[in-house]
């Protein structure tokens, strides 16, 4: 169908569109993103092939470690050749065991009209986590506390673009490490109904957090409905340890998908060569997704990875270089290539302040993963200094540039056509179109309005106070935070869940001191 010939809406329904617009509190959250721009994909059938032969290649002659007894049992009862914690594969194995991954996952969150669907064209927008550090409402970088990352879940709850609430957006230092998992959880499940991801720091701890979550939404419902999503990192260069292999079985118990995303520091864990990065990267994320189906076929599973660039003159991770741009496009080309969905981080930052190379590290960043048609954007508000702290300012813009992005990536809108050119008519030449009906109908979706940009005249800016993004962005998220209505859990469930935590808390031991976590 070309584009002239598709259906367009009536103007009765685009008129009832535009009410519930108007009608919107701030925040309700943008339906799941449903891609309508076409791709860039550089690589062609051969290229995709190749690295696809190479990746199979290095899963047949070197191998990959899985630091892990179960898991070394299972590969070698599946009939892979294991020499001590080295497992080398057969790629029609490989093959074989990825087919069975959904290619399309479906969200369930405790509110269900915030369901989301993931895989092809569908696509959501997830917070950074893993913070040890905050700039807070008064832009001081700090230590972060269990209050801090209530705040960043009410904010993630109240932010239309962003689709879940993630886990720790920030480590809560006043908690000892060993009970961070639970008070993380719980926090993500109180202070929002959307969605949100589950901690995977062990696999004992990916234990506690699916109690919890049947405990929310039932064991039973679980095991046929995707609730949360489990981040399992791999040790580049090709290694995968118990701790994150525990966490896989954890959740794979309870149908749960993960991430299974190798940690990339181009040229320190990688070749010094993009195409080549790749081509590691798509063994390792490769062995895990497989993986996923020697637990549990059927199970859900993402082709993840973590990616940036080492500097050469100082070791450092980059954000936003052209690199990890056209590594996105390439890995999304391979993800479709298996017909899995796929994860990627969004507006990372290296800078140490929210300047304007974070700014454009972010931009850079977010225009490739759009392009590369990412499906679980990971990372999507508030990452600075390459993670180690979030910004309650960048969090707030961050995810105001994720709207900007969703109507993008949703393509053009043809719905109103013929009302829109039956407007040129009515005004003909030398007139205006402020006032028209058309306009009057559609001046609220016609053209993205960012909440956090200025673009007034310099004099009205300066009568208003003179305030740059970062002042305007903490005065919004304290107005947001002002504004919070929590979205109550049923009191039988917070009852039980509470009752969980308190008894985890008296089981396992507090080692970790609090003035030791600092």
């Amino acid at each position: 169908m070309s584009v002239a010939e598709k259906p367009r809406r009536r103007r009765g329904s685009a008129r009832t569109s535009l009410r519930e617009l108007r009608s919107r509190t701030p925040d309700t959250m943008l339906p799941g993103l449903s891609r309508g721009l076409p791709l860039t994909e550089p690589l062609d059938d051969d290229q995709i092939r190749r690295i696809d032969h190479e990746s199979m290649r290095i899963l047949e002659e070197v191998g990959v470690m899985f630091r892990d007894p179960i898991a070394l049992q299972q590969w070698k009862d599946a009939g892979a050749h294991v020499e001590g914690e080295l497992v080398k594969f057969d790629r029609g194995m490989i093959r074989e065991l990825i087919s069975s991954i959904p290619s399309e996952i479906t969200y369930h969150a405790r509110n269900p009209e915030k369901n989301v669907d993931l895989g092809g064209n569908n696509s959501i927008f997830v917070p950074m986590t893993g913070a040890p550090f905050l700039r807070d409402l008064e832009d001081k970088r700090r230590w972060p506390t269990l209050n801090d990352l209530g705040d960043f879940h009410k904010l993630a709850h109240m932010l239309p673009a962003l689709h879940s609430t993630a886990h720790h957006i920030v480590e809560p230092m006043d908690h000892p490490v060993s009970h961070r998992h639970l008070r993380i959880t719980y926090s993500s499940m109180k202070h929002s109904d959307k969605t949100f991801m589950g901690m995977t720091t062990s696999g004992k701890n990916a234990e506690d957090v699916m109690k919890m979550c049947a405990i929310l939404f039932g064991e039973e419902f679980m095991q046929t409905h995707p609730v949360t999503t489990g981040n399992i990192n791999g040790n580049s260069p090709l290694v995968w340890d118990e701790t994150m292999l525990g966490a896989m079985r954890a959740f794979a118990k309870y149908n749960q998908p993960v991430l299974c995303s190798p940690f990339v520091l181009g040229g320190a864990n990688t070749p010094a060569s993009t195409v080549p990065t790749v081509v590691q990267l798509n063994a390792e994320a490769l062995s895990a997704l497989a993986y996923t189906q020697l637990v549990r076929k059927g199970t859900p599973a993402i082709y993840g990875h973590y990616l940036s660039t080492v500097s050469m003159a100082s070791g450092a991770p980059m954000a936003g270089t052209p690199e990890i741009s056209l590594m996105n496009f390439m890995i999304g080309q391979m993800a479709r290539f298996y017909d899995v969905p796929w994860r990627t981080s969004n507006t990372l930052g290296g800078a140490k302040t929210f300047d304007a190379q974070s700014g454009y590290e972010s931009a850079m960043t977010m225009n490739a993963v759009l392009m590369s048609g990412a499906n679980y954007i990971w990372h999507s508000a508030g990452w600075n200094e390459a993670g180690m702290h979030c910004s309650m300012a960048k969090f707030v813009v961050d995810a105001d540039v994720c709207g900007m992005g969703y109507r993008m990536a949703e393509g053009l809108r043809w719905d109103d056509f013929d009302e829109a050119l039956a407007a040129v008519r009515d005004v003909g030449p030398a007139g205006h179109y402020l006032g028209h009906s058309h306009t009057m109908e559609n001046f609220e979706r016609a053209f993205y309005m960012p909440k956090l940009f200025d673009n007034n005249s310099y004099e009205q800016w300066e009568a208003e106070g003179a305030k740059e993004i970062t002042e305007r962005a903490l005065n919004y998220a304290k107005k947001l935070l002002s504004e919070y209505q929590e979205p109550k859990l049923d009191d039988a469930k917070n009852d039980e869940l509470q009752d969980f935590i308190a008894r985890r808390e008296s089981e396992i031991p507090a080692a970790d001191a609090l003035n030791e976590t600092h």
